[in-house]
Formats: C-alpha cells, structure tokens, sequence
C-alpha cells in the first residue's frame, strides 16, 4: 500500500515537472516579445543575441502607440484599436445571436430533414478556406462591399457549423421537462428559448463569444483581402504599419505594439478561464 501511494506521489511530481517544463517552453516567445520592446534599437538584431537590454526602455510602448501620428491628431494605433473593437462586437453578437437560434432548432425543435440538415452544416467544416476565398470576394465585390467592413462582419449573422455545433451539444443537455412544462402553460418556443433555454446556457454562450472574439481581433487575412483604406486596417493588419518605415523596421516598436495587441486577449482569458473551460467542459462531454 506504502508503495503504491509512493508510485502515485512520483506520478504527480513527474506531471507537474512536466507541465513546468512546457510552460516554460511555451512562455519563451512571448518573453522574448516582452524583452525585444523594452530594448533600444541597436540591441535588437545584435550578434550574438543580447537576452537582456541595458536599459529598460519603457518609453517604446508609448512610442509605439503614437507612431506614425501627424498634427492633426491622427493616431494609427489608436484609430485600429477602434476599428478592431467595433469589427469585433459586430462578429461576437452575431454569432452568439445566429448560432444559439439555429443550435436550438437542430436541438430541441423536430422537423423533416432536421438531421440530414445539421450533417451537411457539419461537413461545411471540412470545406477549407483558400477554397471559398476567390468566391466569396467576387460576391461581395458584386455587392460593392469590397474596401468596406460588411464582408467581415456579415456572415457571422449566417452562423457557423462550430458554433453550433458546441450549443446544440450544450441545449441537448438541458431536460426536456423544462420546455414540456413551459407548453403547457402557453409558452411560445421563443419565449421557451429567451426565458429557459438562454438563461441556463450562459457558459455555453460564453464560449462562443470568447472564440468568436479571439478570431476576429488575431484576423489577419480577412481584412487583408477586403480592406484597403489603411484608415480602416484592424491591429493585426496595421502592425505591418511598423515594418520598413522610413527604411528599416523598428522591431523594438514592432515588438511593444504586438505585445498591446495580445494583451487584451490574455487578460480577458485570465479573468475567464474557469467559465472558458467549465463551457468545453459541459459542451464536449455531454449531450
């Protein structure tokens, strides 16, 4: 018994070593990021490798900010931030509010072809982007959409097969007692999804909305395509800004701007993992 209890302790001590190992593995290209922005200039591309700068320049994520502005107040960085958080509160409601109705018609509503339907929204996701690309832009340019944010945030409205695929999984756990009881007493299938179905489904929904968000805010390719006012660009588009200027890269600029840009990802992960994961967790286990 002593030995088997000693077999599981060395099991534990052999994981958690492990994970520390990965971490740290993991944490070094953001570290390197962090150190890049906080060095001068001349010690970014030095051989050999400079780890840590002489002089903490802190300074570089403000110059950053305000790189490239002119005297009438315009501010690159800034001006994408708006953009980016505008393009991506247009995606994440879209999302949420055309993935749950559909999730909820493929999962608790019974109509002819239901499961046959819900396949084929299933296999649009074996049906890789590069493919869809040339087609799309020659609908949308028919649309004259093209130079403007319409392509970007539209079709979220049309629902996505992940996403619903993760809430109908989550909506098939609620008990059907629920909506049976909610009949009876006169309850509209709406009324049943806005008043029963939504409110149980808060960590399910908070999934979606954390996946949608980190897509859209690291979307680099979409507005690429689409985009071509550099007074529209999103963040991950407009850090290009920062290469080749007035001729050569400012990496240590590059470096702090990029680390802004992920930040608000981090943290908004940091304050909701447990939600994040507890949503994998009842969405992927059940139903």
């Amino acid at each position: 018994m002593q030995s088997q209890q000693k077999l599981i302790l060395a099991r534990k001590v052999l994981i958690q070593i492990t994970l520390i190992g990965l971490s740290i593995v993991f944490l070094f290209p953001f570290a390197w990021l962090i150190l890049t922005a906080l060095k001068p200039i001349k010690e970014t591309m030095t051989v050999p490798i400079k780890w840590i700068p002489s002089k903490f320049m802190w300074g570089n994520f403000y110059d950053a900010a305000v790189y490239g502005h002119d005297s009438l107040g315009y501010y690159p960085f800034v001006v994408y931030a708006r953009n980016t958080i505008v393009l991506c509160t247009l995606i994440v409601a879209g999302t949420v509010a055309s993935n749950s109705v559909v999730a909820y018609s493929f999962a608790r509503l019974r109509w002819p072809g239901r499961d046959l339907a819900f396949g084929i929204t299933l296999a649009t996701m074996m049906v890789p982007f590069p493919v869809l690309m040339v087609p799309t832009f020659a609908l949308f340019r028919h649309l004259e959409w093209i130079g403007t944010y319409r392509p970007l945030w539209v079709p979220s409205w049309f629902g996505s097969a992940f996403s619903i695929f993760l809430l109908r999984q989550f909506f098939r756990t609620i008990p059907f007692e629920l909506t049976e009881a909610a009949k009876l007493d006169g309850a509209s299938e709406w009324r049943i999804f806005r008043t029963i179905v939504l409110p149980l489904s808060k960590a399910a929904l908070a999934v979606v909305a954390l996946f949608s968000f980190m897509a859209a805010w690291n979307d680099f390719l979409g507005p690429l395509i689409y985009l071509l006012d550099q007074k529209n660009f999103t963040l991950s588009l407009g850090l290009q800004f920062y290469q080749s200027q007035n001729g050569g890269t400012s990496w240590n600029l590059l470096m702090a701007a990029s680390a802004m840009v992920i930040a608000p990802v981090i943290v908004l992960f940091f304050f909701t993992q447990r939600l994040f994961i507890q949503g994998i967790a009842i969405t992927g286990l059940k139903g």
